[in-house]
């Protein structure tokens, strides 16, 4: 849904944020149309595209001539070299650097190279990443707006710290939002990695009612209600991993038996995967880079057909499924995305098999259908949506989010 403008004076600043957003939605519109959309005068229209113009944002895109005898109207479209954000997607099994120009588009992408448990040294690897892709892109460093991390969660977002994620077991309260700036020079925003790949999914264009499915080394859910992200009190929302799937699942840090988290984690996979003889034994499930090979190939090994390989994704699907039908009836969502690390290996095998899972147990179903899909961002849709964090704040209409024409808070 396009903002509206308002035509009060001083409120430049609101108003050139809002026909910047309507122009990122609708890739190109005239000014004509930019009064139609956001209700503001034609000389307010006018004023801005000027102003968006100077600053580099916007660019004229040719002339679009109506059906009556009047002037072609000359459309306006984004610049995509206008500005840039940076996206940090840190989980425990990749942690990746991306940078998008204005419109969104991935420029630039790497993986970290320097992983590390110890805090202190991945976020010099994470800085060091930063700078390379900027300068792969040939990026203008003044038109990098800012940096986006998407990190797993609890975190505290008033003080930009990781507070003490479950598989980063020597990562207590981290402040890796100061830590990183003070490395970087460049402001940075926090949020979780499942509220970012929920905010990439919207910012792509996928708006209503969505829950997004995170399957990393854990699992989250984002929530999209409305074309508004959910954030909850305290940014945390979408801890689903607690909830129980099999009373009889493997034993959870927390004390129980069956939480989907635990039940997802590539290690227990990997382990399912041993005793059916799949998998090699001997794998040491407490080697990450052991546990991710022994992953991908068991997700290979269902894809290609598999029979006890395909049974343990299965059954996770079924155990996904059950979360998934619980949220989507609690919310009267429209739809599940799939996505995260880990969604690509198992996507031949269990978007099948969710879909089989779910079948009849939307109990909304006879007022509107409910959609299972896979993110079309692909790995890196939690990086991109850090990323989209930043340039959320370009496009806002919220004076306590946007950013000025010259890049500065």
């Amino acid at each position: 849904m396009v903002r509206r403008g308002t035509n009060l004076d001083r409120v430049g600043g609101f108003n050139d944020a809002v026909v910047l957003d309507a122009i990122r939605r609708s890739e190109q519109l005239s000014r004509v149309e930019l009064a139609e959309a956001t209700g503001l005068s034609g000389q307010a229209i006018s004023n801005i595209a000027r102003r968006l113009l100077d600053a580099g944002l916007v660019r004229e895109a040719g002339r679009l001539r109506g059906a009556g005898l009047g002037k072609p109207r000359t459309l306006l479209e984004l610049e995509p070299t206008g500005r840039y954000a940076v996206g940090v997607h840190l989980d425990p099994s990749v942690v990746t650097v991306v940078l998008l120009d204005l419109t969104g588009e991935v420029v630039a992408r790497r993986p970290v190279d320097q992983y590390a448990d110890d805090p202190g040294l991945l976020i010099d690897g994470i800085a060091k990443t930063i700078e390379e892709v900027i300068a792969e892109a040939g990026a203008p460093r003044d038109r990098v707006t800012g940096v986006g991390i998407a990190a797993p969660g609890p975190i505290d977002v008033e003080r930009g710290v990781v507070v003490d994620p479950p598989n980063l077991s020597t990562w207590h309260l981290v402040p890796l939002r100061d830590e990183l700036a003070e490395r970087t020079g460049l402001p940075i925003v926090l949020d979780k990695d499942v509220t970012a790949a929920a905010s990439a999914e919207r910012w792509a264009g996928q708006g209503g009612s969505f829950v997004f499915f995170y399957l990393g080394t854990g699992v989250g859910a984002g929530l999209v209600i409305g074309d508004e992200v959910v954030r909850g009190s305290s940014s945390n929302v979408g801890e689903i991993g607690h909830v129980i799937v099999d009373p009889d699942g493997p034993l959870c840090y927390c004390g129980r038996r069956g939480c989907v988290g635990e039940a997802s984690q590539p290690r227990y996979l990997v382990q399912q995967g041993v005793q059916a003889e799949v998998l090699a034994d001997g794998i040491d499930l407490d080697d990450r880079q052991a546990v991710e090979a022994a992953f991908s190939r068991l997700c290979a090994l269902a894809a290609d057909g598999s029979a006890p390989a395909r049974a343990i994704v299965t059954a996770l699907a079924e155990r996904i499924a059950k979360v998934v039908e619980d949220i989507a009836n609690l919310l009267d969502l429209e739809r599940v995305v799939f996505g995260g690390p880990h969604w690509e290996h198992l996507a031949p095998v269990l978007d099948t098999a969710v879909r089989e899972a779910l079948d009849g147990r939307f109990l909304l179903r006879a007022v509107h259908p409910f959609e299972v899909t896979g993110t079309t961002l692909g790995v890196d849709v939690g990086a991109i949506g850090a990323a989209s964090l930043v340039l959320d704040r370009t496009f806002s209409p919220d004076p306590s989010l946007g950013l000025t024409l010259d890049g500065e808070r």
